[in-house]
């Protein structure tokens, strides 16, 4: 049975907790992973979670600095299921948008991109101006998933838990990723 394999970008947009959950749910599941943070990502960790580096690093199967342009995940020939970006910041986005592989989170979506694999940008930022708004226009034309984690409050919330789960268990779904993280509508 074929293992599933995702590349995990976590950027420097407030958010960090959704690609944590996204690492705790996969790791779970027996999904492997490949995580890249950018080195803002790093300082959000710090500041908006209880979570060390290392706690982060130890949820992901393989870890690769972002300045490591020579990482497996920077190459085609890598085989991997799909990337998930979360959160996604508009830094991120707009290099992702323009071919500007300047980092290894950029330059994996560009990969991911280039070899038809499923790609997911979890945007964080409000309010939208044209220039994002334009960006994830150019995306997802060419079929990158732009999926905001905007919960949906039919499920009746009942903390930060519930909300952070329903944006992780919408990127789950795009690749058919059997969850309980949130009710179905109509269940």
């Amino acid at each position: 049975m074929k293992i599933m394999k995702l590349i995990i970008g976590i950027t420097g947009s407030t958010g960090v907790i959704y690609g944590i959950r996204m690492l705790e749910i996969l790791k779970k599941i027996g999904i492997e992973t490949h995580l890249v943070m950018s080195e803002w990502a790093e300082k959000c960790v710090k500041m908006e979670t209880d979570y060390s580096l290392d706690d982060l690093k130890s949820l992901a199967t393989t870890c690769s600095d972002e300045k490591n342009m020579a990482s497996s995940v920077s190459s085609g020939t890598h085989k991997v299921d799909g990337m998930i970006v979360a959160p996604c910041s508009m830094k991120t986005l707009s290099a992702i948008a323009n071919g500007y592989d300047d980092t290894l989170v950029a330059r994996a979506a560009g990969v991911t991109i280039k070899e038809s694999r499923k790609l997911i940008l979890m945007v964080r930022e409000t309010p939208l101006s044209p220039i994002h708004l334009e960006n994830m226009l150019k995306l997802s034309r060419i079929g990158v998933v732009i999926l905001p984690p905007v919960t949906e409050f039919y499920t009746k919330p009942k903390s930060i838990d519930d909300i952070v789960n329903h944006g992780v268990g919408k990127c789950l779904d795009q690749f058919d990723l059997e969850h309980n993280l949130y009710p179905r509508w109509g269940t």
